[in-house]
């Protein structure tokens, strides 16, 4: 039996999360055209006959600027300690030395490490082989392998090569456990991944979803949510004018929903202020960021 954590890292926006997606076969993460998406360290277990491949998304390695992103890159860098094969995913386009740091980390790891250029649909052969040097340089213990994610191109071939190299071992979880994440989670990140797709700037980085009621019969799952912002403007734009923006979001929201728990789904979602929480410990605390 083989068995093994198989964990991506990497910078923000480079198809972590999408990747995930593909290799698992599952929609465990959200994924947007929008960085930091991804929040928190999220698992996905594939399982056959003999093995079990437990796949970690991670949160955009970046430099911190409030509590909350401290606590993602505490997520990030928790995935080196523990990785039995490292997936270390960027792209074409990106400035592979901007968060240099961590590659220096990556680098101390003794397990094998993997590095994926993606997006390669949006390169030339050229420029492709370039950073495949480049990257030769930075990360020299790595296997590279180009892929996109978006196209599906290469990524059978990254699936082989990681069963190829995840240990024998015993499995570490239930042959009928997908994930590590409750329901409620998903639900929360549906919404969320609603507001990056519809308002702008600062806006959905200031949101909270939570999701304080989980319902379910044999029909219907009745969900009650509160979306937490920082500031009472943010409130008023989230709602939008006459709730039709608000609305949007729980419309599409539910669809998703409903698809995800192949259930009817009822879906209330309210708006509330909670001043400064990406820079309270006891708020990040509740809200998943840091260990209780």
């Amino acid at each position: 039996m083989k068995s093994g954590f198989v964990n991506l890292v990497g910078n923000p926006n480079v198809g972590k999360s999408t990747l995930m997606n593909l290799l698992t076969g599952e929609r465990i993460s959200t994924t947007t055209f929008k960085a930091q998406t991804t929040r928190h360290r999220i698992l996905g277990i594939v399982n056959t006959d003999n093995e079990q491949i437990v796949f970690s998304d991670t949160p955009g390695v970046v430099q911190p600027s409030y509590k909350m992103q401290e606590a993602m890159l505490a997520f990030s860098e928790s995935a080196l300690e523990d990785a039995d094969v490292l997936v270390y995913v960027t792209d074409v386009v990106e400035n592979i030395e901007k968060n240099i740091d961590f590659i220096e980390k990556v680098n101390k790891l003794s397990v094998p490490i993997i590095v994926v250029i993606n997006k390669i649909d949006l390169s030339n052969q050229s420029d492709l082989e370039k950073r495949v040097e480049q990257l030769h340089t930075l990360i020299p213990n790595a296997e590279i392998l180009p892929v996109s994610a978006k196209a599906k191109f290469n990524t059978d071939a990254l699936l082989s090569r990681i069963k190829e190299l995840v240990p024998e071992a015993p499995p570490y979880f239930p042959q009928d456990q997908w994930t590590d994440k409750p329901a409620r989670f998903f639900v929360s990140e549906i919404i969320r991944e609603k507001i990056l797709l519809y308002y702008d700037k600062e806006v959905p980085y200031s949101c909270e979803v939570v999701v304080e009621q989980f319902k379910e019969d044999d029909k219907l799952i009745r969900i009650s949510t509160v979306i937490n912002v920082e500031r009472e403007s943010q409130k008023g734009i989230i709602i939008g004018h006459s709730g039709v923006a608000l609305k949007k979001v729980i419309t599409e929201a539910r669809k998703d929903l409903e698809r995800f728990f192949q259930k009817k789904i009822f879906l209330e979602v309210f708006v509330k202020v909670d001043k400064n929480w990406r820079n309270d410990d006891k708020r990040l605390r509740n809200y998943g960021y840091i260990n209780k």
